[in-house]
This record gives C-alpha cells, sequence and structure tokens, in this order.
C-alpha cells in the first residue's frame, strides 16, 4: 500500500533519510492540479556539521526551515532566478536537509508540462532542482509548510525503493571550498530523469581571477 511517510522517518541523519528516499512519490498538490513524482536523485546537506550547507554558519531568516520540525519544507531563492525544495531531516535544531534534485513525473503530467514547456522530453520535466520545482508547483510561499500533516499540500509517499545496488553516491553539485568532495550526492543509476553532475568552476573577472567562491547550496 502507498502510505504517506510519517515524521519519523525522516528524523533520522540526513545521509540515512537521502538514499532511502529515492523511488519515493513525492506529491504535491496545488489549487490548479496535483503533480506526482518518483524521486530519482538527491543531496543531503548536514547543517553546522557540514560546509556546504546554508546553516553552516548557524541560524538566519533564510535558513530558518532548516531547523525544522523534520519532514517540514524549505525552499530557497538561488541565482536570483530559481527556487529549490528540500525536505529537513533530523531532530528540531539540527538544521539537516535533503536538496530534491531530480524525479519522474508520474502524474499531472499534463499539468508539469504546462509550467515547464521549454521540455523537450517528458524526462526532462523535472531533470534538475530548479527543473522540479516549476514541475510541481513549489515557489517561497511552500517555505516551512509540513509534509507529513493531514491535509497538507505536500506528501511523500513509500513508492517503490530501488534495488540497493542501483543506487550511486558522488559529489554534490555546484559545491565549492571544503564540501566539494563530500560524496553525499545519491541517485539512481541509469535512470533517464536524473540531472548531469557539473562540478564547481569558479567565475572569473575580466581581468582573469577567480571572483569569491559562492555560498553553499543548500
Amino acid at each position: 500500500m502507498n502510505q504517506r511517510l510519517d515524521r519519523e522517518f525522516f528524523d533520522r541523519h540526513v545521509v540515512e533519510v537521502a538514499p532511502d528516499l529515492l523511488g519515493r512519490t513525492l506529491v504535491c498538490a496545488m489549487p490548479e492540479g496535483t503533480v506526482a513524482l518518483r524521486l530519482t536523485e538527491v543531496e543531503a546537506y548536514n547543517g553546522r556539521d557540514d560546509p556546504g550547507s546554508h546553516a553552516y554558519r548557524g541560524r538566519t531568516p533564510r535558513n530558518e526551515a532548516m531547523f525544522g520540525p523534520p519532514g517540514h519544507i524549505y525552499v530557497y531563492f538561488t541565482y536570483g532566478m530559481h527556487f529549490c525544495m528540500n525536505l529537513v531531516t533530523s531532530e528540531a535544531g539540527h538544521s539537516s536537509a535533503v536538496l530534491l534534485r531530480a524525479g519522474e513525473v508520474l502524474d499531472g503530467v499534463e499539468l508539469a508540462r504546462g509550467r515547464r514547456p521549454t521540455a523537450r522530453k517528458d524526462r526532462e520535466l523535472a531533470q534538475g532542482p530548479a527543473r522540479l520545482t516549476v514541475a510541481v508547483g513549489v515557489d517561497r510561499a511552500h517555505n516551512g509548510a509540513d509534509a507529513c500533516g493531514d491535509g497538507a499540500t505536500f506528501s511523500v509517499l513509500t513508492g517503490t525503493p530501488p534495488d540497493p545496488a542501483l543506487i550511486r553516491t558522488g559529489p554534490r553539485t555546484g559545491v565549492s571550498g571544503e564540501g566539494a568532495t563530500t560524496p553525499w550526492r545519491f541517485w539512481i543509476d541509469g535512470d533517464p530523469s536524473v540531472s548531469p553532475y557539473r562540478a564547481h568552476v569558479p567565475k572569473r573577472r575580466s581581468s582573469g581571477e577567480p571572483t569569491a567562491a559562492p555560498r553553499s547550496r543548500t
């Protein structure tokens, strides 16, 4: 039976929760319709213990939702144009979260296509964290929403977890500095909806000198 994952599922270390989210079904029920997708790629970020995390230097108005409780949504705006969606993990106050990087749209395909008209194929509808949030209709207004409450806009269902032999792990996309090589990106090997991996490349000034490193991803 495809049941909703409860708060206890998310109340674990982020590196346990992240790979366990693969194959699960994210359901986003918006006023204009519902989109459901199978998660195929995620990244773990571990708060103050993780130089790659938004919460590495502590609590701010931007990252407040990362501090829990577990099972809530953390949405942030990046590069001046994109929203990214995360699921908060561990006990309240720990500030860890899983970035949802990619998924296969299972239901609400026409609605997702309408939101992502530039997608050439359905596998591209949620192929990458910014595309995923557009496909399911997420924006800043959903920051802090509860994915475990009754009648919630968001829910995560048990779905069908992949064969553990198909789960791969590697460095997170676009993270620089100390967290660049941390192997906390998890994906389903061979799934066509998984996004291409891109290592962080420092931007350069016209002089050819690299600019300051960007902020961490989550």
